[in-house]
């Protein structure tokens, strides 16, 4: 079996007045990357500049797979809904009329429509969907990106594992490192790639501050190292702040970095073909991180939690930008030879109930719902499982969330039986699963 080796922690007490010249360095240049860079060091002899990417799109509050890819047209008006069916590129597969493009181009991704979620509770769906683990108060299991970014390491001097936008529960964990540690955690950008000017917190300077400048406050800063250094009497913690310091420096001046966050120098037409929306945007953003090096980025979309006005909110605002950006994404990946090396997965909480409620809504439901993968050698046009007719459960090949995970794991090259350590030393199984076969 694989082991991943305890995290170790330094103390940097004694230290404190050259810590805060570094914090102070940074700072005074917009500048606080999080403890997430000390995974390079980590790394060491694991990367592995081969290996399987991922982009995860995560859809926060459960999208309805009644109103989406598993209508149920002869079911009555309370089951069927508002929606009418149009046929897809696959011969016999039906989606709801809302989502167009999608039908259009099934033969670019992989439909499951028989996901058992076996939860229906908000925080816990964000924390057992993206670890593929139930969860468990003793132990933190970490996500996807996590442990893609812990097992592979970095590329280049960006960050393995980026997240894009803050619609994550993180109230049991969700999307969160867990028991490697917060050095494996996301690289978190919530600014909206849409904006104009797109500036990223951490990376861009503030106005005013060149890299010039940026090369003059380093040089200062290893001028008071120097006279600090005879009188401080922890040389092993000054190496490791020195490493984590040197490493946030090459990530801010890299071109890899200038070059991944670059949106406007996108062709216009592209852009547009995206969607000159967040999720769009993101979605454009999220291939160029992979196309500059980094391994795992998750995009979050808010608001699929359609208790009320169901019918009008999927058609009016939630499923237009995704109908429009993943399609998209799937082509502008396969045109620039990306999605052979390019796991796309479209990921939710749940499904929504098979009545629709007094108030036009569709509640949380546990049993059924649906999850969407391309590119990795996924087959592209694939429909697998079926539910009942009013779409409330499993009827065929069924599927559950420790499946996706160890489905997932399998595309990005990590071992199903990968095995972690908790901090106080107890060994933990990260993946239970079972593959999807059909799919890998």
């Amino acid at each position: 079996m694989l082991n991943i080796e305890p995290r170790r922690s330094r103390t940097c007490e004694g230290i404190t007045r050259r810590h805060l010249l570094q914090v102070g360095s940074l700072a005074g240049l917009g500048l606080s990357l999080p403890t997430l860079v000390r995974a390079e060091q980590a790394a060491g002899g694991k990367a592995n500049g081969s290996a399987t990417n991922c982009i995860l799109i995560w859809t926060r509050g459960g999208t309805s797979h009644h109103d989406t890819f598993d209508p149920k047209p002869d079911a009555p008006v309370s089951v069927r809904g508002e929606f009418g069916v149009i046929p897809t590129a696959t011969p016999g597969v039906f989606f709801a009329d809302v989502v167009p493009r999608m039908a259009k181009e099934q033969k670019r991704f992989a439909l499951l429509r028989g996901w058992n979620p076996q939860n229906g509770s908000h925080g816990m769906a964000d924390q057992i969907v993206m670890s593929g683990r139930k969860f468990n108060q003793s132990v933190a299991y970490p996500c996807y990106g996590s442990v893609a970014a812990y097992h592979h390491g970095f590329r280049n001097a960006l960050p393995p594992f980026v997240q894009l936008g803050n619609q994550i529960d993180r109230r049991f964990g969700g999307g969160s490192a867990g028991i490697l540690g917060m050095e494996h955690g996301p690289f978190e950008i919530e600014t909206d790639p849409s904006a104009d000017p797109f500036v990223v917190r951490d990376i861009t300077p503030p106005t005013g501050v060149d890299m010039r400048r940026v090369d003059r406050r380093k040089d200062i800063l290893r001028r008071i190292d120097d006279l600090q250094r005879s009188e401080e009497l922890q040389p092993a913690a000054f190496e490791s702040l020195d490493e984590h310091y040197q490493t946030a420096h090459r990530m801010i001046t890299s071109p890899e970095t200038k070059r991944a966050f670059a949106l406007d120098q996108e062709a216009g037409d592209l852009r547009t073909a995206y969607g000159k929306h967040r999720f769009g945007q993101s979605l454009l953003l999220a291939r160029r991180l992979i196309e500059s090096g980094v391994r795992f980025v998750t995009v979050t979309d808010g608001g699929w939690d359609t208790h009320q006005n169901n019918f009008k909110s999927l058609k009016d605002s939630r499923l237009p930008p995704v109908d429009q950006a993943l399609p998209q994404l799937l082509i502008d990946l396969e045109e620039r030879g990306l999605l052979d090396s390019t796991l796309v997965c479209w990921l939710t909480d749940f499904g929504r109930t098979p009545i629709v409620n007094s108030a036009s809504g569709r509640d949380h439901w546990s049993s059924s719902g649906f999850a969407i993968m391309a590119g990795a050698g996924v087959p592209g046009g694939h429909v697998l499982g079926e539910t009942t007719a009013d779409g409330g459960a499993v009827a065929k090949d069924e599927y559950f969330t420790e499946d996706l995970a160890t489905t997932i794991y399998m595309k990005l090259g990590i071992p199903a039986d990968l095995i972690a350590q908790s901090p106080d030393g107890r060994p933990i199984r990260l993946i239970e699963g079972r593959p999807i076969q059909e799919w890998v």
